[in-house]
């Protein structure tokens, strides 16, 4: 039997992105192709793939099962991926969209994004092409996102900024930024994970309001996003976990709860791109 969208999910939607998704960083190509399964079968609808993942063909995989068996339809599902930094040039953005689109096993992206912030032009074309239905960016800075909405030559507004974003780094500015600009915001590395000794989901606040909901800190951290307005794709290729970072839609964080959250910051960033940090695009060496 075909499996319904949450009706809350569908209805709280960021502009056109669903507001959340499935994450397919660092899964690995034998696990992910059954993490899509498991997540469209529990309703999921929103994937968030790049083709530096290196697993896009497996992911592509596990939709076109689903869409086999009846689960879903393709234009039920919102798939992204990213061009990555090699194929900035003009001439190399359709050939990178392309490649995608075949590992994929589609006809069509529904947000395509430039990974890291250099070049954004050739993006237009893949719009008018019909090859993604829409564009828009990730890890992008506040000046570096309002120079491009400010270009008078700007034909396809980006419509999404993708940025790391958890409670250490709560991203309050650029998101009122971002906001301010019609622009929305979806958040990787919403649970954090283990960087440098740090382990989110092991804070002791996170885990006191968890216990008070009856939630995991998982689910703490994807409704904390949820109720900023930001879309979150929280990664798993774990089952259970799949189907528990959905069930997110049935409480909400008391307004105290979500403010002794944001004091939690402490701009600590996990993605940090080092090889790029003496680019003159790189984005992190401002403040927001």
């Amino acid at each position: 039997m075909s499996q319904q969208l949450p009706r809350r999910l569908e209805s709280e939607a960021v502009g056109k992105i669903p507001i959340l998704g499935l994450g397919t960083w660092k899964a690995a190509p034998g696990e992910v192709t059954e993490a899509v399964k498991v997540a469209i079968d529990a309703g999921y609808r929103h994937f968030d793939c790049a083709y530096l993942y290196n697993n896009e063909n497996d992911v592509g995989t596990g939709i076109q099962q689903k869409i086999k068996e009846g689960v879903v339809r393709r234009e039920d599902l919102f798939i992204v991926s990213k061009l990555w930094c090699t194929y900035h040039k003009k001439a190399l953005v359709k050939t990178a969209c392309y490649k995608s689109l075949k590992a994929l096993k589609l006809d069509y992206l529904d947000l395509y994004l430039i990974h890291w912030p250099m070049g954004f032009k050739a993006m237009e074309d893949l719009v008018i092409a019909g090859l993604v239905k829409y564009i828009g960016v990730s890890n992008f800075n506040h000046e570096q996102l309002e120079r491009l909405l400010d270009k008078p030559d700007l034909r396809i507004k980006p419509i999404t900024n993708q940025i790391e974003c958890h409670p250490y780094l709560t991203q309050r500015n650029l998101i009122r930024f971002c906001q301010s600009r019609d622009v929305s915001v979806t958040a990787y590395r919403p649970l954090g994970g283990s960087c440098e000794g740090v382990d989110l989901m092991d804070d002791p606040v996170i885990k006191t309001i968890a216990q008070k909901h009856n939630k995991s800190p998982a689910q703490i951290l994807i409704r904390f996003q949820i109720q900023r307005g930001v879309i979150v794709i929280p990664k798993s290729v774990n089952p259970k976990r799949i189907q528990e970072n959905i069930q997110v839609f049935d409480f909400e964080l008391a307004e105290q709860e979500v403010d002794e959250l944001l004091c939690l910051d402490r701009d600590f960033r996990m993605a940090r791109f080092p090889i790029a940090e003496n680019h003159k695009d790189y984005p992190f060496n401002i403040e927001y």
